[in-house]
C-alpha cells in the first residue's frame, strides 16, 4: 500500500473514532444517567402492561439499549441553561423500547405502562423534593428565565414557554408554543403517541403533593398550544 493510500484509510479511521467519540461523549453523563435509572423499570413493565415473557423483556431492552444510543448521538448539544434537556433524554429512551417492542403498542396501554415505568421509588422522591420548591422565589425566576431564553428557536428538540401567573394568587401556568418531544417523536414515526408522554405531567405533579395539575390543550393533541397550569391544593 502506498503511503498516500495509507494516510486516506488512518484519516477514514481517525474520523471513524472521532464520529463515535462524540457518540460516547454525548452518551456519557445524563443519557447514561437517565438508563441506569430507569432502565430496569422499563424492562420489568413490559412484562406487567404488555406480557412478554422475562425473556422477551431482556431482549427488547438489551436492542432498546443499542437504538436509545443511536438516537441520542443524533441529537444536537442543548445550551447549558436549557431545563428541559433530560425532558428529550427521557423521550429518547421511551422511543427507543417503542422502537424495539414486538408490535407498536396502543396509546392507553403505552400511557399506563410509560406512567408505571416512570414512577420509581427514586422518581417519587424527586417529585416530592421538587413539590417543597414549588412557588418559591427561586422556582418563579427560574420559570421566568426559562420563558426568556426560548431555547427552541435555536434548537429543534427544545421548548419555547410563555409563563403567567395566575392573579388570585393560586399558582401559575406555562404555555409551551414549541416541544422537543412533539419533535422527536415525528422525527421517529411515533407522533401519534405522544399523547403517552403528556399524560406523566399528572401523575408527577400528584406525585409532589402540592399541586393540583390542569390543561385545556397539548400540542401533541392538535391544540394550539400546551398548557401546564399547576394550582396550590387547598390549604397550601
Amino acid at each position: 500500500m502506498t503511503k498516500s493510500k495509507t494516510a486516506v484509510k488512518n484519516a477514514d479511521e481517525f474520523e471513524r473514532l472521532n464520529s463515535k467519540r462524540g457518540e460516547q461523549m454525548k452518551y456519557l453523563g445524563k443519557p447514561a444517567g437517565m438508563w441506569a435509572l430507569f432502565a430496569g423499570s422499563f424492562e420489568k413493565h413490559l412484562t406487567v402492561e404488555f406480557d412478554l415473557t422475562a425473556g422477551q423483556a431482556k431482549d427488547v431492552a438489551a436492542r432498546a439499549k443499542k437504538k436509545y444510543r443511536e438516537i441520542i448521538a443524533k441529537l444536537p448539544e442543548f445550551d447549558k441553561r436549557d431545563r428541559f434537556e433530560m425532558n428529550i433524554v427521557n423521550c429518547a429512551m421511551l422511543a427507543a423500547f417503542i422502537l424495539c417492542m414486538p408490535q407498536r403498542p396502543d396509546i392507553k396501554t403505552l400511557t399506563d405502562y410509560y406512567a408505571a415505568a416512570m414512577m420509581t421509588p427514586t422518581m417519587k422522591a424527586f417529585c416530592r423534593a421538587s413539590g417543597k420548591k414549588k412557588f418559591t422565589p427561586k422556582d418563579i425566576e427560574g420559570m421566568k428565565a426559562t420563558a426568556k431564553l426560548r431555547a427552541g428557536d435555536r434548537n429543534p428538540y427544545s421548548w419555547n414557554m410563555d409563563f403567567f401567573e395566575y392573579p388570585d394568587g393560586s399558582g401559575y401556568e406555562g404555555r409551551f408554543t414549541k416541544c422537543g418531544i412533539c419533535e422527536l417523536m415525528k422525527k421517529l414515526g411515533l407522533y401519534d403517541l405522544t399523547p403517552a408522554m403528556c399524560h406523566l405531567d399528572y401523575t408527577m405533579s400528584d406525585a409532589g403533593g402540592v399541586t393540583d395539575f390542569v390543561r385545556e390543550y397539548t400540542l401533541a393533541s392538535g391544540g394550539p398550544y400546551c398548557d401546564c397550569g399547576y394550582k396550590k391544593k387547598a390549604g397550601r
